[in-house]
């Protein structure tokens, strides 16, 4: 029997962005404003759909569940990101490391089941209006949320400790700055190929899938949106589901070309195929939960009422609350 002696990988080094030299505080400064941006418009979206009665439906009820998924990627990916542009590289230890693939893993594949969730919402919206409270009511919702969130934590739960289990001898460096799993499996000593076949499986299931069913529906909702006789009808209808379009091409878009577009084609196409992956990656874990509720929140006519709504009752509770201090003061003055 041969015995190999491999030292076991406790700490991993992310390398982040090695070539931005004296532009690393401009960059440090700009995700930092990213990051409070998108947190806040995410919370911002949350507590408008929660406190206005307006919006209490199915669409906007699954929309607070993306804001909230988008908070869950921006955490669990800038904060360490932040890290590791101000002190160009920083080390993780290797649980730390397999944690954020688990929680980022969890809010993209998770992410992914919402917006196909809401695809099937706009779906009955368009397609069967007369049928939509009865299918798309409370229950329905909570127990497809509740199902997308399950699945989730299990399969990602399972993915975990299949990387776990895996021998990592080194080298111990990373050259991306957050844990991803590709790499992850490049610093691995054992063979993965059971890993790999079995991330493919769940690809298929928690993306590929998914992406289709939002194709599906989409080409039943345009057709169905043709049929309107009006101009002004199927503008005002292609209208409460253009945001949901616009936040998916874009999602999708940088994943495909991150983790299915070919690797010749890429090299070809970019020869510093890293920083390329580097830049998709930051535009899906950064920019696109920045994006998502500015999209949604200057298309959506109802949204941007509410919240005018909220700001109004605001400053006139703080007016109210000024006026009652104000008259209390001089009640007992006098």
């Amino acid at each position: 029997m041969q015995h190999y002696n491999f030292s076991k990988v406790t700490e991993i080094f992310l390398l982040g962005f090695q070539n931005l030299q004296s532009f690393n505080l401009c960059f440090f400064l700009l995700l930092l404003i990213i990051f409070c941006v998108s947190v806040c418009g995410n919370l911002l979206i949350i507590l408008v759909v929660s406190s206005s009665r307006s919006l209490h439906s199915p669409m906007y009820f699954f929309l607070t569940q993306l804001s909230f998924t988008d908070i869950l990627l921006s955490t669990t990916i800038v904060p360490n990101t932040l890290h590791i542009v101000l002190y160009e590289g920083s080390p993780v230890s290797f649980i730390a490391c397999l944690t954020q693939y688990y929680f980022f893993s969890a809010s993209e594949a998770l992410e992914c089941l919402v917006l196909t969730v809401m695809s099937y919402d706009r779906y009955q919206a368009i397609c069967n209006p007369l049928h939509y409270t009865m299918v798309m009511d409370l229950t329905f919702c909570v127990r497809a949320i509740l199902l997308c969130w399950l699945v989730i934590l299990a399969t990602m739960l399972m993915i975990y400790l299949t990387v776990s289990r895996l021998d990592f001898c080194g080298p111990n460096i990373i050259d991306h700055f957050f844990c991803d799993l590709e790499p992850l499996l490049e610093l691995s000593c054992s063979d993965t190929f059971a890993m790999k076949l079995e991330t493919f499986f769940l690809v298929i299931f928690l993306a590929i899938c998914p992406v289709i069913v939002i194709i599906v529906s989409y080409v039943y909702i345009i057709f169905t949106i043709l049929k309107i006789p009006s101009v002004t009808g199927r503008q005002k209808t292609f209208s409460t589901c253009s945001a949901h379009l616009s936040v998916v091409s874009l999602y999708y878009g940088s994943l495909i070309i991150t983790y299915v577009f070919p690797r010749k084609i890429s090299i070809y196409m970019f020869p510093s195929q890293e920083n390329v992956k580097k830049i998709l990656s930051l535009f899906y874990t950064v920019i696109t939960p920045l994006l998502n509720p500015i999209i949604y929140s200057l298309s959506n006519r109802e949204i941007k009422q509410a919240l005018k709504s909220n700001v109004r009752n605001m400053s006139g509770a703080f007016r109210f609350s000024w006026f009652l201090e104000v008259s209390l003061f001089t009640v007992k003055h006098t």
